[in-house]
């Protein structure tokens, strides 16, 4: 569940993020990608650091 939250927020901030920036479509699109996977990826860390401590 972490890692889907984290994708989500992590598309809203770079969709958000290229729009401040004056970006097109793909420019949101691509910032969106970029943003969710990052933060899936720290998701998917944090559940496995979780997941080994209890």
């Amino acid at each position: 569940m972490i890692v889907i939250g984290g994708f989500v927020i992590g598309a809203i901030y770079g969709t958000l993020s290229a729009r401040q920036r004056g970006g097109k479509a793909a420019d949101m699109a691509q910032y969106a990608a970029g943003y969710g996977i990052a933060l899936a990826l720290l998701g998917l860390f944090l559940t496995l650091l979780i997941s080994r401590l209890t």
